[in-house]
């Protein structure tokens, strides 16, 4: 507020200054009045020059007058002396009456108040400039440039640079907003720091655990190497039950299967977090489409699955690891929701691309339940990251199984569609080599 008191108190100066001026412009135009007596002396030596003989022109220069040698009243020179307000006397040398004798005093006294006046006008208004440019100059350095600063400083707030402290002048017009500003930047700071510290600490504490749970699966996985073997020698001994032991070794192989699968998973979360789900690697390869059946086969756990026909044969982009995910995350949505047997069909499809004329083959794995299916409010937003549908109460999951679905067979190369249809049906698309 400093410079507000300092613009009042110069305006307060210069309107003294102004009432000054007028003042003494107001004494500069008092009236004067005429001295008689001085003007009877001026008549009275200019009547005797002009008796000594002396021409008109040179009385008139030596007293300061005019000389009308004229007794006509209607004369135009005598009127235009009485609307200039001269003091005109009678001319009468040697007793006889010829003229009038005028002094111009009050135009001399005009042009003087005139002159003086004019001056005075022209100091007003220098002052006026000079006052209409400091005015200019104390505005631009008190708000338009400090409101820059803000905008530079906003800019570089919304690029995220919080490092770029924000000038605080001490005379700032703006002092304590701009101060504020700063604050709130700083604070910005701090808590990006505390958020990237906590999330340094997430992570490794992600990593210190994936750690640890590798070495209970890397044992699950030796103990079932171990049965394996044993199951192996039981086979050659007589009497042994067959059927018992191929029904172990299956579920020993599925167990072996699925401790590899938390072994992978567990490898990702090392490097990634559900937060950060782009960061997990997709590495589609040329891979024959009869190993989709085992992946099938390793989750009848989940329930019945039917496979309506025989996988088609042929080459497909894909992600072993990534495609088992998403038949896990689709099986086991379907058992934990609708309750019924599983349905899956493989037939295959064309796509057209954004090229005009062209199409893309794909195989299409159809995957379908016979439950409620989901709410047609709800359809759209199956795949997004953490929507649980309201059926789910009660049900554990994090909300994540469709969106990894989703992303994983995106960037496979391929794609995935869903709808009801008498319970709920997924369509996964895998693009053929």
């Amino acid at each position: 507020m400093k410079i507000l008191r300092q613009i009042a108190i110069v305006f307060t100066l210069f309107m003294a200054l102004a009432l000054l001026i007028f003042l003494y412009l107001n004494r500069q135009f008092t009236y004067e009045q005429r001295d008689l007596v001085y003007y009877n002396d001026m008549l009275h030596k200019v009547v005797n020059a002009y008796n000594n003989g002396q021409n008109v022109g040179s009385i008139e220069r030596a007293y300061d007058c005019q000389i009308v040698l004229s007794k006509d009243l209607d004369n135009p020179e005598l009127a235009e002396m009485y609307r200039n307000n001269a003091f005109v006397l009678d001319f009468a040398p040697r007793g006889e009456y010829i003229g009038k004798v005028a002094w111009l005093d009050q135009l001399d006294h005009y042009d003087t108040a005139k002159r003086g006046f004019f001056g005075m006008a022209i100091i007003l208004w220098t002052l006026i400039l000079l006052l209409g440019y400091w005015v200019l100059i104390q505005f631009y350095l008190y708000v338009v440039k400090p409101t820059k600063e803000l905008e530079h400083f906003a800019t570089q707030i919304a690029r995220g640079n919080l490092d770029e402290p924000l000038p605080i002048h001490k005379h700032n017009f703006f002092g304590h907003f701009v101060e504020a500003f700063d604050i709130m930047r700083e604070q910005l700071k701090e808590s990006r720091i505390r958020e990237m510290n906590a999330e340094k600490a997430r992570k490794e504490l992600v990593t210190e655990l994936s750690h640890d749970v590798k070495t209970p699966v890397a044992v699950i996985k030796a103990t079932c190497e171990v049965m394996e073997a044993k199951y192996e020698m039981e086979k050659i001994r007589e009497g042994a039950n067959l059927d018992q032991i191929q029904d172990a070794e299956s579920k020993l192989g599925t167990i072996s299967q699925k401790a590899d699968t938390i072994s992978q998973l567990i490898t990702n979360m090392m490097h990634a977090n559900l937060e950060d789900l782009e960061q997990l690697k997709v590495e589609p390869t040329e891979e024959n489409s009869r190993i989709l059946s085992e992946l099938f086969n390793h989750l009848k756990h989940y329930g019945n699955i039917v496979m309506e026909n025989e996988i088609p044969g042929c080459l497909v982009y894909m992600d072993k690891i990534r495609m088992e995910q998403v038949i896990d995350n689709v099986i086991g949505n379907a058992a934990k929701y609708a309750g019924t047997d599983v349905h899956v069909h493989f037939d295959n499809c064309s796509v057209e691309t954004d090229v005009p004329g062209k199409k893309a083959e794909f195989l299409r794995i159809r995957i379908r339940d016979f439950g409620p299916g989901v709410k047609e409010d709800e359809l759209p937003m199956v795949c997004e990251k953490y929507f649980r549908g309201s059926n789910s109460t009660g049900e554990a999951g994090s909300g994540l199984g469709f969106y990894l679905v989703k992303y994983f067979m995106k960037h496979q190369g391929g794609g995935m569609e869903y709808y009801n249809d008498d319970g709920f049906v997924v369509e996964l698309l895998l693009k053929k080599v």
